[in-house]
């Protein structure tokens, strides 16, 4: 049993030929997240993970063994919903209403990449956007408030929306959920707008 407790995110320097000649650890998102894991390499060698808790491996990242040796991590083609759109404003559409829902997405160029999921599927198609179930490797979009971390990737969105709570309070002075400062004007139809604050009988 291999034991490996370090990770060099990519891009990590080492020399390619190195890299070629490692054993390739090739594991679909969900599993990339684990920190503590034991699975089998693509030698036949089987290797216990013990990673920093919050760690999530990126195709290309390299493992360091405790003998030493190296592994290369791939990302495996897992079932994904590839979403297309020659408009790039339903491309953005759909974007928010994934984030939204907090659903880890990949983001690329001209294309976003999500877990399988036909309830996602029907909803992207409503919003005019091509969603085709494909074979994939998929690498989601990092949460967007690292805590100090060593590399920008590692958080999990929890964490990151934590200190980012964390940080929104030490700046407001607020102890509970939320702001007074947003209270904000909503036209219910009868023609006054209607305020948002302690008072008006909406829990928050």
């Amino acid at each position: 049993m291999l034991k490996i407790d370090k990770l060099l995110s990519a891009p990590h320097g080492i020399a390619p030929v190195l890299v070629r000649r490692a054993p390739k650890l090739v594991l679909p998102f969900n599993e990339r997240s684990k920190s503590r894991l034991r699975a089998v390499l693509d030698n036949g060698t089987e290797a216990a993970l013990f990673l920093p808790r919050g760690t999530v491996l990126r195709g290309g990242d390299l493992l360091v063994a405790e003998d030493g040796s190296l592994v290369e991590v791939q990302a495996a083609a897992e079932a994904v919903l590839d979403v297309r759109s020659e408009n790039p404003h339903a491309l953005m559409r759909a974007a928010y209403h994934l984030g939204n829902r907090h659903t880890p997405v990949e983001i690329g160029r001209d294309y976003l990449r999500l877990e399988y999921d036909p309830v996602l599927a029907d909803m992207l198609q409503r919003l005019g956007v091509r969603a085709e179930r494909a074979e994939l490797p998929f690498e989601p979009e990092a949460g967007a408030y690292g805590g100090g971390h060593k590399h920008g990737h590692d958080a999990t969105f929890a964490e990151d929306y934590a200190a980012a709570q964390a940080v929104f309070h030490e700046h407001h002075g607020h102890s509970h959920s939320h702001s007074h400062s947003h209270s904000h004007s909503h036209d219910h139809g009868e023609g006054t707008p209607h305020v948002h604050d302690e008072s008006c009988g909406h829990g928050h």
